[in-house]
């Protein structure tokens, strides 16, 4: 039973910053390319940042492509999502999520991942 448990959100300004953590239990860690995606309601559920198992990639949707950094720690067990500069439209309930990599591969697709978080609300406002 893998589990992932996502800390770090709150309320923050607009041009503020916020640091999500992920901790995933279970398993071999260093085997799960992660990611995060986010979630407002009556939108579909939207893909932010994914890093592979070595964590040698990355990717980042482009809505947050320079303010977001995906940053893991094979040794902690747990995967990061540093966001800079963030807007009113950031706000939203963020996700980890895992899936098992064979190869060195970044996912960015939700149906990709087998195992989420329960989930961390991040809201931007003044």
């Amino acid at each position: 039973q893998v589990q992932l448990v996502e800390s770090g959100g709150g309320l923050v300004q607009p041009g503020g910053s916020l640091r999500l953590s992920c901790a995933v239990s279970g398993r071999t860690f260093r085997r799960y390319a992660m990611g995060w995606f986010r979630h407002v309601p009556e939108k579909e559920r939207e893909f932010v940042a994914a890093i592979s198992w070595k964590g040698m990639h990355t990717m980042y949707a482009e809505s947050v492509k320079g303010r977001f950094a995906i940053s893991r720690d094979n040794a902690q067990n747990a995967v990061y999502l540093q966001m800079n500069s963030l807007k009113p439209e950031d706000t939203a309930t963020y996700y980890c999520a895992a899936e098992n990599d064979y190869g060195d591969y970044v996912f960015t697709g939700s149906a990709e991942y087998h195992y989420w978080g329960q989930g961390i609300q991040v809201t931007v406002s003044s």
